[in-house]
């Protein structure tokens, strides 16, 4: 089964604000990987992010979060974005502040 790929607005800037040519190509074919199989790509995330997924690209260095619909068979990329540990601009704290500002939809679980 094939899924069709959905950015959020918040992804697509996301996803223009990486500069760097070569890291943004990487995460567009990781992105555009997840219409196949996306349930067993990336790993399930807990706590405020429970029923998202994470997936790595271009090494350790960036994250694409999503959630799969199985229903509509859409594969929703809600942020995309450095992994920083422990700084507010790691991508697993914006995206925390995005769903608790309501600027991103909490996952269906």
């Amino acid at each position: 089964m094939t899924y069709r790929i959905a950015l959020t607005p918040t992804a697509q800037e996301m996803l223009r604000a990486v500069t760097d040519r070569h890291a943004r190509a990487t995460i567009v074919a990781r992105i555009d990987s997840l219409a196949k199989d996306p349930e067993k790509q990336g790993k399930p995330l807990t706590g405020l992010l429970r029923g998202y997924r994470s997936l790595r690209a271009v090494g350790q260095r960036y994250r694409i979060l999503y959630r799969v619909d199985r229903g509509t068979i859409v594969v929703v990329v809600l942020a995309v974005g450095l992994r920083k540990e422990g700084d507010r601009h790691d991508i697993y704290a914006l995206a925390q502040k995005l769903i608790r500002s309501g600027l991103l939809d909490p996952p269906h679980t």
